[in-house]
């Protein structure tokens, strides 16, 4: 089960409506009462400081469950002036706004997980609460927000994980709105349903699955960390790279559309190194993006770099997806 809520934070209001938001993405999640109140409150105090200290942004709220483990996410993304002394800041006491100064070092304690990426452009804080599904393995994160006023997401994001493999897809149905969403929702259904097929492969049962939707794009790898490889395939405008200390290689995505017209799926192989780094994502996002203004960026949890990208490079005129692997 993968769920995700983006909450605009433009005043104290806001604030209300993200805990609510967390709250109830507890309760799906099956997290327990200390943990849903622990969710709670740290949905509160982030809000609360990309409205303090960020001027306003976004907080994503979204959970992850498997084979029995669940846990819930908060990222909070403000486009502020960043904070200037982070070991300060995770200080009990200390504040910059008059108030206590719980904080940055209350969530930390309370938090099962914590991460913080900060520049002169803005703030990503992560905090995480639960039982990692993923915890000792590759570390995996997405993100998929509607086109602005939709209530649904035409992109969706999936990912399979078995022993020596993780399989993952995005998936971006045409359009937006619940036709869009519709295509996506029987992509993600298809993906589970042959998880264990090549990428290739998968997407081929995908193409006959949604001859009977308005169609999508979509782009499925599979690593094998100890055979030191990665398999993508995609078909449409999927986008992204492989990157690592020595190396950056795009991915190459066919054109056409599945559940339509598709001139060829293949299979692209590429090495897999100890410190590689797998960005892709839907046409949502620019693709002339550039992380090397970004320092440090890359050494971050996936969930902060995929949150960083979604705010600072979102086309706002359409769903939006983007997914990060990394070594654990």
């Amino acid at each position: 089960m993968i769920l995700t809520e983006l909450v605009a934070v433009t005043d104290a209001s806001s604030v209300g409506q993200v805990r609510r938001v967390a709250l109830a993405t507890a309760r799906r999640l099956g997290l327990d009462e200390r943990q849903a109140g622990e969710m709670a409150l740290l949905a509160t105090e982030a809000s609360r400081n990309v409205l303090v200290h960020g001027g306003g942004g976004e907080v994503i709220v979204s959970g992850l469950k498997h084979d029995g483990k669940a846990l819930g996410r908060i990222l909070a993304l403000d486009r502020g002036p960043g904070i200037a002394d982070l070991p300060r800041a995770m200080r009990d006491g200390f504040s910059t706004s008059g108030t206590p100064g719980g904080g940055l070092g209350a969530m930390k304690r309370m938090a099962s997980g914590l991460d913080i990426f900060t520049s002169r452009i803005g703030t990503a804080v992560l905090v995480e609460t639960g039982n990692d599904p993923d915890a000792g393995g590759m570390r995996i994160a997405g993100v998929a927000v509607p086109y602005p006023g939709e209530t649904v997401c035409g992109d969706a994001w999936a990912y399979h994980r078995s022993p020596g493999r993780m399989l993952t897809m995005i998936v971006d149905g045409l359009g937006h709105g619940w036709g869009a969403a519709e295509a996506a929702q029987e992509a993600t259904a298809t993906f589970y349903a042959r998880q264990t097929c090549a990428p290739g492969d998968l997407l081929s049962y995908i193409h006959d699955a949604l001859k009977k939707t308005r169609g999508a794009v979509a782009g499925i790898a599979e690593i094998r960390p100890e055979a030191r490889t990665m398999t993508f395939a995609g078909v449409g405008n999927i986008a992204g790279v492989l990157l690592s200390a020595t190396s950056s290689q795009s991915l190459v995505s066919h054109n056409g559309t599945l559940g339509s017209t598709v001139s060829r799926i293949q299979d692209f192989r590429f090495e897999w190194k100890p410190d590689s780094v797998l960005i892709f994502h839907s046409d949502g996002l620019q693709s002339r993006w550039d992380l090397s203004s970004y320092p440090g960026l890359l050494a971050r949890h996936p969930a902060i770099i995929a949150g960083t990208m979604l705010r600072d490079f979102r086309r706002q005129r359409d769903d939006a997806s983007v997914v990060v692997v990394k070594a654990g």
